[in-house]
């Protein structure tokens, strides 16, 4: 069967509390025109033949006429109430000629091919077609899934090897559920289980669910080598060509894409689910984004010294954004939603327990990848300064408009410079001026200046006193004189 390698429709993935249901697509079912080599159904002039070789099991849902049938030696046919074979007329004129018609190979369809599985939210969901866009590692069932294979169905699913086992939390097969590691194995080992589970491989049931609402890792990084080499088969074992230039290669997934990845580091305060919601709500379901398809999981992103030298990994919120457009549109739409996300994050990140942001762009128009960081505390406190500042702006306005508070004039502050320039220059004239011996009883210098005259040496009529100096009119003398 060829098998055409397409992104899913859009949703996108929940990795946290929620059950995520992955449902197998082939069938071996007889009225399954894909397992014919003619891409219909055998009608009553065919003769019917598969490989005497292959061990197949094949539900049959109605009666058919055949003109022969070759039956495989180790195989099965499930029918159900009404449904059989019978030989045909000589004519018919619904089949004209008949020819012969050969069921194809089932063998090949493998567990770890990620374009043979459905992902869903619900069994309602799987049912409807709204099916869920994931990174390649996690199109496979991931350690906390629900596996079903739909009742009335059959089918066959080749189980690789693996170390470690497969872990699920549940498997249904034929509209019966197991949770029970003991009890599945033990159906495994049936005729008709050995028939739809061949191969070495160990599937593993946990009935384990994610117990972290900041999300749990698919588990399926161990297989990822397995599941691209599954996948590329496809495409003549190498990726398809990108229209842009330095592609994104997001963690989990097999080839390089054109478009944009979201890395988010968070608190114990996120919750992935909460988060995945508001992405739906607020963005997916706008119509101009009606072309994008959107993943979002926990990964563990390598973490490395100078790009070269792997130093461990750390675990972190994975955002994948692609869209249908061609050419230098390629990644456009991509870009805009990944450009909003990024504004709701500087805007409302802190309060989703979102501490840094990480865009990375690679579109068809441009030449080279682009790289944005955006802290959401730092943002947040430079906010948060900005509305200080407006709110004591505003409130000093108020309280002047109400007069609680004067502001001076212009003339006041004006005449207050001034007389204070004024004070200043007088200041600094006295800072300028000189000691007079004369007039000063105590000059700073007195050491070292001699005294103008001796006390015995002072003429008559001049009294030199330790506080001024001056002379005695003889006229207005109190004492007598002589002459």
């Amino acid at each position: 069967m060829e098998t055409k390698y397409l992104f899913l429709p859009l949703l996108i993935f929940m990795g946290s509390t929620n059950a995520v249901y992955k449902q197998w697509i082939p069938s071996t079912n007889f009225e399954n025109a894909s397992n014919w080599n003619e891409q219909r159904v055998p009608c009553s002039q065919d003769t019917v033949m598969f490989d005497s070789g292959k061990k197949v099991s094949v539900y049959v849902q109605a009666s058919h006429s055949l003109k022969d049938m070759y039956l495989p030696l180790d195989g099965e046919f499930i029918l159900s109430p009404g449904a059989g074979f019978a030989a045909s007329a000589e004519d018919d004129a619904e089949c004209s000629k008949g020819s012969t018609i050969m069921f194809r190979d089932t063998d090949q369809d493998t567990w770890l091919d990620p374009t043979l599985w459905l992902s869903g939210l619900s069994t309602d969901d799987l049912e409807g077609g709204k099916s869920l866009f994931l990174v390649d590692a996690e199109r496979v069932p991931c350690q906390y899934d629900d596996v079903i294979f739909f009742p009335e169905t059959s089918f066959r699913v080749n189980i690789q090897p693996t170390d470690p086992a497969i872990q699920l939390k549940s498997i249904s097969v034929m509209g019966r559920r197991f949770n029970r590691d003991d009890d599945f194995s033990q159906y495994r080992q049936s005729n008709t289980g050995k028939l739809q589970f061949p191969g070495p491989g160990r599937l593993q049931i946990t009935n384990a669910k994610c117990g972290d609402k900041t999300g749990c890792e698919c588990g399926n990084d161990l297989f990822l080598g397995e599941i691209c080499s599954s996948l590329l088969r496809h495409y003549n074992n190498k990726c398809p060509e990108v229209p842009c230039t330095n592609p994104l290669q997001p963690v989990g997934h097999c080839c390089e894409i054109c478009g944009a990845t979201v890395s988010l580091e968070h608190t114990s305060q996120f919750d992935l689910e909460n988060y995945r919601n508001r992405l739906t709500h607020t963005f997916l379901s706008l119509n101009k984004y009606s072309s994008v398809k959107l993943a979002i999981s926990k990964v563990q992103k390598l973490q490395t010294v100078l790009g070269i030298i792997p130093r461990g990994s750390i675990p972190e919120i994975q955002i994948v954004i692609i869209d249908d457009k061609n050419g230098s549109q390629t990644g456009s739409d991509a870009q805009q939603l990944a450009y909003d996300i990024m504004s709701d994050i500087q805007n409302h990140g802190q309060s989703f327990g979102i501490i840094k942001g990480t865009l990375v762009l690679a579109t068809g128009s441009s030449t080279s990848a682009h790289k944005t960081d955006i802290p959401v505390g730092t943002i947040f406190a430079s906010v948060i300064g900005v509305i200080i500042c407006v709110a004591l702006i505003g409130a000093t306005y108020f309280l002047y408009r109400t007069g609680f508070i004067r502001l001076p004039s212009l003339d006041a502050v004006t005449f207050r410079w001034m007389r204070n320039r004024t004070q200043e220059g007088v200041a600094h004239m006295e800072r300028k001026g000189f000691e007079n011996p004369i007039f000063d009883g105590t000059p700073d210098n007195s050491t070292d200046v001699p005294p103008l005259y001796e006390r015995e040496e002072a003429p008559k009529g001049i009294v030199v006193r330790q506080s001024d100096v001056h002379f005695t009119n003889p006229l207005y003398d109190g004492s007598p004189s002589e002459f």
